[in-house]
C-alpha cells in the first residue's frame, strides 16, 4: 500500500474525426442542355405541315396543323435538334471499371473528329466520380482497418482527377466550337434556300416556258432537299415561302394528267406508310423514344410530295391524329416529371432548412457533435434517394445543401482539433510529471521525496485528460514510479514504525497513570510527581504521526487538571504564610510593591489577550492552534497570580 492515495486516471473517449474527404457525397448536379445544343422546332401555322416539337418544359409539344394543299412535292423547313439530356433514359453507354478507361475515352474524343454528345459526357463524368469515390472510401476503410485513427486520416490527392477535368474542358471547347460552326452552317443553308425560292419564282413568271423548266424545277427541289438544317427561328417562314413558290409552279405547270396522277399515287403510298408508322408508335412503351421517332416521321412527311386534292385532307387528318396521341403522352410525361421535380425541390429544401437550423453553438461535448453528425449523415443518405429538382434550381439547391453540410463538418473539425490540441498539451504536461516521478523513485530522502511526490500527484489531478491511446500507458508509468518509492520507503521504515508503536504504548501508560491520580488523596509532593512524569514523557521517542496530537492533548488535559489543583493549594499556603508574616507591621511599603506587581500582571494579561485575538483570526493550522492553547495556559497562570496578589493586598488591608 502506498502512503499517498494515487489518483485514478479516467480514460478519455476521444472524438471520432470525420474522414478528410468531402463530408457531402459528391453529387453531380443534373446536366443541362447548352443553349447552342437545342434548336426549337418551328410552330407551323394553318395550311402547313405538322412539326414534332419539344414539350413545354424542355421540349415543346408538336403542333397539330393542316397539311398544305400543294399539288406537287413540297419540302418542309429543316428541323433537327440535338437530343436534350432529359431524353437519354434509354441511351446506353459503356460502364467503365477504371478511371484509366474513362480518361482514354476522353482522349479519343478530344483528339478525333468523332461527334461528342452531352449524354456521353454525362456518362463519362458519372463513371469517373463513381470510381473515384469508391477508391476514396476503400482507402479510408483500409486506413481504419490498419489501426489508424479516424481524425488523423488525410486522403491522398488524385492526379487522375486533374487529368479528367483538363480533358473534359478540351472536349467541351470542341463541342462549343462545333456548335458555333453548325450555327454558321445553318445560316448559310438559309441563304441558299432563299435563293432557291427566288429561282422557283423566276421559273413560274414565264408560263409559256414552264414545261421546259420542269427539269430545272426538279433540280432545284433536289438542291433544296440536299440542304439540311437552317436556323430554327426562320424555318417556318422559310418553309411557307418555299411551299407557296412550289404550289405556284405546279398550278402553272401544264403536265399531262397521267404524269400528275402517277406522282400523286406514289406520294399517297409513302404518306400512308408514314401514317401507319406513326400509329404504331402508340405501342412504344418509352414515350421519349416514340417522340423522337415521330419527329423523323414528320420530317419524312414534309419531304413527301402532295397527293390528289380529294385525298389530301383525309391522309393529313390520319397522320395528325396519330401525332396527337404521341404528343399528348409526351406532354403528360414531362408534366409529371416537372411535378416530381417540384416535389423533390421541396424535400431537398426541407433538408437544407433542417441542417441550417441546427444550433452549433450549443454543442459542447464529443457526444453532442457525434450525435448531430449521425443526424446529418442520415440526411445526406436521404438526399441521395431524392431525384433531380427543376433544372434552374437543381445546382442552386445542391450548393445550398453542400454549404450547410460543409459548415457543420468544418465547425466539427475545428472543435475536435481544439480538443486534440488540449489533449496533446495535457499529455506533454503529464509526461513531464512522469519523468520527474521516475527521477525520484530511487531516492532515499524519504521526507523530502514524499513531499515532492505528493505535490506531483496533486498537479496530476489538476491536469485534464490526455489522448486515449496514451492514457493507460502514461498513468501506468506514473503510478509505477510512485509505488516503487513508497514501497522502498515502507520497507526502510518498517523498524521505525515498530519503535514508534512501542513509544506510543509507553506514553499511553503515563497518561493512564496521571488519570488515576486523585489529587486530594495524593500523598507526597504532587508537583514533583508531575515533573517526573513530564521528564519521562520527554525521554520517550517519536510515536506514529497520526497519534501525536491526540496523545499530547490527553497529556495536557491530565497535567492541567493536576497542576490546577496543586497550584490552587500552593497559592492558599502562600497566602496563609503571608498573613502570618504581616502581623504587627503597618505594611505600607509592602502594599506598594504588591500594587505595582498587580499592575504588571494586568498589563501582561492584556498583552496576551491582544496576541491571542490576532492568532485566533489569522491562524487555522494545527501549529497555530497549539500556540493558542499555550497562550491560554500562560494567561490562566497570570490570572491566578493576579488573584493571589489581590488576596495578599486584601489581607494586608485587614491587618491594619
Amino acid at each position: 500500500m502506498t502512503e499517498i492515495q494515487n489518483p485514478t486516471e479516467e480514460p478519455v473517449v476521444e472524438p471520432t474525426a470525420e474522414p478528410a474527404t468531402a463530408p457531402v457525397a459528391a453529387e453531380e448536379p443534373a446536366s443541362t442542355v447548352a443553349a447552342e445544343e437545342v434548336t426549337t422546332a418551328p410552330v407551323a401555322e394553318e395550311n402547313t405541315e405538322p412539326v414534332a416539337e419539344e414539350p413545354a418544359t424542355k421540349e415543346k409539344a408538336a403542333v397539330e396543323t393542316t397539311e398544305p394543299a400543294a399539288e406537287e412535292a413540297t419540302e418542309p423547313a429543316e428541323e433537327t435538334t440535338e437530343e436534350p439530356q432529359e431524353e437519354t433514359a434509354t441511351t446506353s453507354f459503356a460502364t467503365y471499371t477504371t478511371k484509366a478507361e474513362v480518361i482514354d475515352r476522353l482522349k479519343t474524343l478530344a483528339q478525333s473528329d468523332e461527334e461528342v454528345t452531352r449524354q456521353e459526357l454525362d456518362s463519362l463524368k458519372s463513371n469517373f466520380y463513381r470510381i473515384h469515390h469508391q477508391e476514396a472510401d476503400a482507402a479510408y476503410k483500409k486506413f481504419i482497418e490498419e489501426g489508424g485513427a479516424a481524425e488523423e486520416y488525410a486522403p491522398t490527392p488524385d492526379p487522375d482527377e486533374n487529368t479528367f477535368k483538363e480533358l473534359m474542358a478540351v472536349v467541351r471547347e470542341k463541342r462549343a466550337a462545333a456548335a458555333a460552326a453548325l450555327e454558321q452552317e445553318r445560316e448559310e443553308n438559309y441563304q441558299k434556300k432563299v435563293e432557291i425560292i427566288e429561282k422557283i419564282k423566276t421559273l413560274t413568271e414565264n408560263p409559256d416556258e414552264i414545261n421546259r423548266a420542269y427539269n430545272d424545277f426538279k433540280e432545284l427541289q433536289q438542291q433544296w432537299n440536299d440542304i439540311k438544317e437552317v436556323p430554327a427561328d426562320k424555318a417556318t417562314t422559310l418553309w411557307k415561302n418555299y411551299q407557296q413558290a412550289v404550289e405556284a409552279f405546279y398550278d402553272t405547270l401544264k403536265l399531262n394528267n397521267e404524269l400528275r396522277a402517277y406522282d400523286f399515287k406514289k406520294n399517297l403510298e409513302r404518306k400512308t406508310a408514314l401514317c401507319e408508322a406513326a400509329e404504331k408508335l402508340a405501342e412504344e412503351t418509352d414515350i421519349v423514344v416514340a417522340f423522337r421517332k415521330l419527329q423523323q416521321l414528320h420530317q419524312d412527311f414534309r419531304e413527301t410530295g402532295p397527293v390528289a386534292s380529294d385525298l389530301r385532307e383525309q391522309i393529313w387528318t390520319r397522320f395528325k391524329d396519330a401525332s396527337t396521341v404521341i404528343n399528348k403522352r409526351h406532354q403528360e410525361f414531362f408534366e409529371a416529371r416537372k411535378q416530381k421535380e417540384e416535389e423533390n425541390l421541396e424535400k431537398k429544401t426541407a433538408i437544407c432548412e433542417t441542417i441550417e437550423g441546427f444550433n452549433l453553438d450549443e454543442l459542447k461535448t464529443f457526444a453532442d457533435w457525434n450525435a448531430l453528425s449521425d443526424k446529418i449523415t442520415a440526411l445526406q443518405a436521404e438526399w441521395k434517394t431524392i431525384g433531380y429538382a427543376p433544372q434552374k434550381m437543381n445546382t442552386k439547391i445542391f450548393e445550398r445543401f453542400r454549404a450547410a453540410c460543409d459548415n457543420f463538418f468544418t465547425r466539427k473539425s475545428a472543435y475536435f482539433q481544439t480538443v486534440r490540441d488540449n489533449l496533446n498539451q495535457n499529455y506533454a504536461l503529464k509526461l513531464d510529471l512522469v519523468e520527474q516521478a521516475e527521477a525520484l523513485k530511487d531516492s532515499t530522502d524519504w521526507k523530502a521525496t514524499t513531499d515532492a511526490l505528493v505535490e506531483l500527484q496533486k498537479k496530476w489531478k489538476e491536469i485534464g485528460t490526455v489522448p486515449k491511446k496514451y492514457s493507460d500507458q502514461i498513468w501506468e508509468r506514473f503510478n509505477a514510479a510512485c509505488d516503487a518509492f513508497f514501497a522502498a520507503k515502507k520497507e526502510a521504515n518498517k523498524d521505525v514504525h515498530a519503535e514508534q508503536t512501542a513509544n506510543m504504548e509507553k506514553k499511553k501508560a503515563i497518561i493512564d497513570m496521571l488519570a488515576a491520580i486523585e489529587p486530594e488523596k495524593f500523598e507526597g509532593d504532587l508537583r514533583t510527581k508531575l515533573r517526573e512524569a513530564q521528564e519521562e514523557w520527554n525521554q520517550i521517542g517519536h510515536v506514529p504521526f497520526k497519534e501525536k496530537d491526540k496523545l499530547y492533548k490527553l497529556l495536557r488535559e491530565q497535567m492541567d487538571r493536576l497542576y490546577g489543583y496543586a497550584n490552587q493549594h500552593a497559592a492558599q499556603r502562600r497566602l496563609d504564610r503571608f498573613k502570618e508574616s504581616i502581623k504587627g507591621s503597618n505594611g505600607n511599603d509592602l502594599r506598594s510593591r504588591l500594587t505595582r506587581q498587580l499592575d504588571i500582571l494586568r498589563n501582561e494579561i492584556k498583552t496576551y489577550e491582544n496576541n491571542l485575538g490576532f492568532l485566533t483570526l489569522s491562524s487555522k493550522s494545527k501549529q497555530g492552534n497549539s500556540l493558542i492553547e499555550e497562550l491560554n495556559r500562560k494567561m490562566d497562570k497570570l490570572k491566578a497570580d493576579m488573584q493571589e496578589v489581590k488576596a495578599k493586598i486584601a489581607a494586608l488591608d485587614e491587618s491594619k
